[in-house]
């Protein structure tokens, strides 16, 4: 075992925890059972997950709780339901219209998050809203494909993706 992996070793098993307490969450609110049977059953995938990216990526261990994270972490998942319902409405004047006129484009968001985890996080944010796709993520920019760029700045567009949730991200993961 090398010095990195000792040094490792307590940054991989608090990323474990962290991601397990997450997914043992998410495994919770989508079985909508408190059956022994049911969370056991989750608890045990949710482990075995969280061990697995654990190892295999560093990003995990990144991951600091404390109450002014979780209430910043709140306040972001209210801002992307809100940007989702927005763009699913949208995306829905697409789908009824008579005739659909676009101008797909790609436009380049910059952003101000430090960690690899609030990255991650709002690239994913902007790649689950209808409309948008998150093509690369390299350092601090992002290059994301828009379906509709019809006479909208494209600089006011990246910033309008990143608006009400990059704020409360970079006090939740820095």
């Amino acid at each position: 075992m090398s010095s990195r992996d000792v040094n490792a070793t307590p940054f991989a098993l608090r990323g474990f925890v962290w991601l397990w307490l997450l997914l043992v969450a998410i495994w919770l609110a989508v079985s909508s059972t408190f059956a022994v049977e049911s969370v056991l059953a989750g608890a045990l995938i949710s482990a075995a997950l969280a061990a697995f990216f654990a190892r295999r990526f560093d990003i995990w261990g990144g991951i600091r709780v404390s109450p002014g994270r979780v209430y910043h972490f709140l306040l972001y998942t209210g801002a992307f339901l809100r940007e989702l319902v927005h763009a699913n409405i949208a995306m829905m004047r697409y789908v009824y219209a008579p005739r659909i006129q676009i101008e797909p484009g790609i436009v380049t968001v910059k952003t101000r998050l430090k960690s690899p985890i609030g990255r991650l996080a709002l690239a994913n944010s902007i790649s689950l809203t209808p409309g948008s796709l998150v093509l690369d993520l390299e350092g601090d920019e992002m290059l994301v494909h828009c379906l509709d760029l019809r006479g909208a700045d494209p600089s006011e567009v990246a910033r309008g993706m990143t608006r009400g949730i990059e704020a409360p991200l970079e006090k939740t993961f820095g």
